[in-house]
């Protein structure tokens, strides 16, 4: 709003007229306003060419109810702007609205539900726990390139997830996602994330058919059998296999408005557009990313994905009616002064996407988003495979039996939460030495009975076991001793010559006569 009145005043010529044998400074006609504005619509990148006169006018008369001109004489209030000759001018006050108030939030990740708190009365002292003993060749390989401490660790059995978990495992990534996509500190700026559903994110990803579309588990809220027959002889016209053809002119004219009829039946009911009130400023906010088409494309995927299912299947259906219509050059015209997309546009885009206060750009708005719908809704009305897998693998991951190595984060690689128990330093090091004592010492008896490897490769790893464990290498190798019979010195005998020389007294050394002549 505030950026089109601002283009609006800086591009609108204002200049001298007269009216009634009386002269108007700094005014300007309706049909002059009009063609302003639309051009200022036309060449904007939220709203593009497919703007039209009629929806310029219209948006005059919200400018005129809102006060952003008034007429000549300083009335303003009503919507009875025409595209006409009347006088109208800029107001002396500011016309601007003030932007909405966003809940101040900072940076932040959307966290993941502690849905493992552990109940009441129960203690995770009965977790079972195995240790585990590496050979020396994992330890070696594992340390052969910084020396580097081998921690106590344990199994982690994981409790079972119920489906409640993974709904919600689903919501907080899928949350996430488009909180990055659409680049915000915080999602609460176009979203109350706590009326997003849950189970409507798991039935859009996995209750679909081979074409995509939503299988509904409320047989009742599917659409009727005769609007899909009429749907699917629109968008594949004439090769309609289960209709005989009409023998009357006109018959593909008054199919596409008893479709239009029920959709718009359908938007009185329900009181809401198919992308609901909710998620109206989520979907207005992908129009800024429209310039970047694929990451316009997964907004609109995982946006498409927070929908109630009945709501998410109509859409999928009606968008693909509406972009096969009007790619289909062998149906003839429905309309003789408008395009067949600008047709599917008008007729639908209201139904798809509408604010629920009043809004007056929500028309340019909902014609801009339901063309990009229209010529991507392949790619954005199907599941994010990207997303889906992701979230599986995740799951997955949270199931399996994990190897806990202490002071190491075995979830590094995952978003929170983690099913590991916190403990203090104190609990760290009693279970470290209780625990990891005997494996450790096996170990160490292993490395230090091992003949297969060579005497320098042993004194490598007894080094670096020694500087890891200092106390384990002390229990099997109190004294110098005890560490000195793995590695008994070998007498070398010296061989007679060097024995020889070593036995002559040191001689100085004598100048000899040269043998030059």
């Amino acid at each position: 709003w505030n950026e089109i009145i601002e283009l609006f005043r800086a591009g609108m010529p204002l200049r001298k007229h007269r009216c009634r044998f009386k002269s108007y400074e700094r005014c300007f006609k309706a049909s002059e306003a009009v063609d302003c504005l639309h051009e200022l619509l036309g060449s904007n990148q939220n709203f593009g060419p497919e703007v039209t006169r009629n929806q310029t006018v219209k948006l005059l008369k919200k400018f005129l109810k809102n006060h952003v001109i008034e007429d000549i004489k300083g009335r303003w209030g009503k919507e009875d702007f025409q595209d006409d000759g009347h006088l109208y001018r800029f107001p002396p006050s500011s016309p601007l609205k003030p932007y909405p108030k966003k809940p101040s939030c900072g940076k932040e990740v959307i966290k993941f539900p502690d849905w493992n708190e552990l109940e009441a009365g129960t203690s995770q002292e009965h977790i079972p726990v195995k240790s585990v003993t590496m050979n020396s060749e994992l330890w070696y390989k594992r340390h052969s390139i910084a020396i580097g401490e081998v921690p106590a660790c344990k199994l982690v059995f994981r409790r079972e997830l119920t489906q409640t978990n993974i709904e919600e495992i689903w919501k907080s990534m899928t949350l996430s996602r488009l909180q990055k996509v659409l680049g915000l500190d915080c999602l609460d700026e176009v979203l109350d994330t706590k009326l997003v559903n849950s189970k409507h994110i798991v039935q859009n990803a996995y209750n679909v058919n081979k074409q995509g579309i939503v299988t509904l588990e409320d047989k009742s809220k599917e659409l009727p059998h005769w609007i899909l027959s009429a749907m699917k002889c629109l968008a594949n016209w004439p090769s309609c296999s289960d209709l005989k053809q009409p023998a009357y002119s006109g018959f593909e004219r008054d199919v596409f408005k008893t479709i239009v009829d029920y959709f718009g039946q359908i938007f009185g009911q329900m009181k809401e557009p198919l992308l609901t009130f909710h998620f109206f400023d989520v979907f207005v906010s992908v129009l800024g990313l429209l310039q970047k088409h694929s990451k316009a494309v997964e907004a609109l995927q995982i946006s498409c994905l927070l929908l109630p299912p009945e709501n998410r299947k109509r859409l999928q259906l009606l968008v693909r009616m509406m972009a096969r219509v009007s790619f289909n050059k062998d149906l003839p015209p429905l309309s003789e002064s408008v395009r067949t997309r600008t047709l599917m546009v008008q007729a639908f885009s209201r139904c798809i996407l509408c604010s629920k206060d009043e809004m007056d750009l929500d028309e340019l708005l909902a014609a801009k988003l339901v063309s990009f719908l229209m010529d991507n809704y392949q790619e954005i009305l199907s599941v994010p495979s990207a997303l889906k897998s992701s979230i599986e693998e995740h799951v997955v991951h949270l199931q399996r039996v994990q190897i806990k190595y202490a002071g190491a984060d075995t979830d590094a690689t995952f978003p929170p939460p983690s099913f590991c128990h916190q403990i203090s330093t104190d609990e760290f090091e009693y279970q470290r030495a209780t625990g990891s004592q005997e494996p450790l010492a096996a170990l160490l008896e292993e490395i230090a009975m091992n003949k297969e490897i060579s005497v320098k490769d042993k004194k490598k790893k007894l080094k670096q076991f020694q500087k890891s464990y200092p106390e384990v290498y002390r229990v099997r190798f109190p004294t110098p001793e005890t560490e000195a019979v793995l590695f008994p010195e070998k007498t070398k005998q010296k061989s007679p010559i060097l024995m020889w020389a070593l036995k002559k007294p040191f001689q100085p050394f004598h100048r000899t006569r040269s043998f030059r002549m």
